[in-house]
């Protein structure tokens, strides 16, 4: 029976590639938050929004992470919604 397992070198470089994912869509989540809380809310009352305000900004939110994934998709892998080089 064949080796099961993935090489060393293999899981590595998944790890490192889920790191540099992970670490991109964050970022990008917690600018397009702000982004989306500041047009919503206005900066003087960001921390004070009502529902309906939270319920606009979690859309503009959806909104800036859909758009930078079309985005990434002509900057990076076309199989990727990455902008990072290799993932």
């Amino acid at each position: 029976m064949a080796n099961q397992f993935p090489s060393a070198d293999g899981v590595l470089k998944t790890g490192k590639t889920y790191a540099k994912d992970l670490a991109e869509r964050t970022i990008w989540t917690a600018a397009a938050a702000v982004g989306g809380l500041l047009v919503a809310a206005g900066p003087a009352d960001m921390l004070h929004g009502s529902f309906w305000q939270s319920v606009g900004a979690a859309g503009l939110i959806t909104a800036g992470t859909f758009v930078k994934g079309l985005f990434a998709r002509v900057l990076g892998d076309p199989n990727s919604a990455s902008t990072a080089r290799g993932v």
